[in-house]
């Protein structure tokens, strides 16, 4: 009896999983792409011909982040590209904080700017919009109070 067994996902194959998405729905075509920073993951969809409207979980932008840093952070993209006016983006955001979900947010948005124009690459790049920042919390370690905390030493 020869059972022909399935391969494993090797992490190549895995991470050659296109992260863009280029689909036409009812509510128009549009450009997807994910965002993530810490442990926030923002799914932003850019639509062609726009006013300039974000939003985010069916909520207008100033309504959902009501900081002018977290506005601030997510619209940086469009203005370093000097196109805040020309697209329309909806966002669904999910995981972490405000503050994370703005910089998930700011990084989905970059994503699916670059899928629109491959000519915008080197002022997203220089600017670090592009590139997804991997620092996370550290996870507690048995016999320290955190992360690195150690318990006070006492000599007596």
């Amino acid at each position: 009896m020869t059972e022909a067994k399935a391969k494993p996902k090797t992490k190549a194959a895995v991470a050659a999983k296109p992260a863009v998405k280029k689909t036409e729905k009812t509510s128009g075509v549009y450009i997807e792409a994910l965002g993530k920073r810490k442990t926030s993951a923002a799914r932003v969809r850019l639509f062609t011909g726009g006013k300039g409207q974000i939003t985010v979980n069916n909520k207008p932008m100033n309504e959902y982040f009501r900081t002018p840093l977290e506005q601030m952070v997510v619209v940086e993209p469009l203005k370093g590209v000097a196109m805040e006016t020309s697209f329309d983006f909806t966002v669904r955001v999910n995981g972490g904080g405000k503050q994370g979900q703005a910089e998930a947010v700011r990084h989905g948005i970059a994503r699916t700017l670059l899928a629109f124009d491959k000519e915008l690459r080197p002022i997203l790049k220089t600017q670090r919009w592009l590139t997804r920042d991997a620092r996370k919390k550290e996870r507690k370690k048995p016999g320290l109070k955190r992360a690195r905390r150690a318990p006070q030493w006492s000599k007596r």
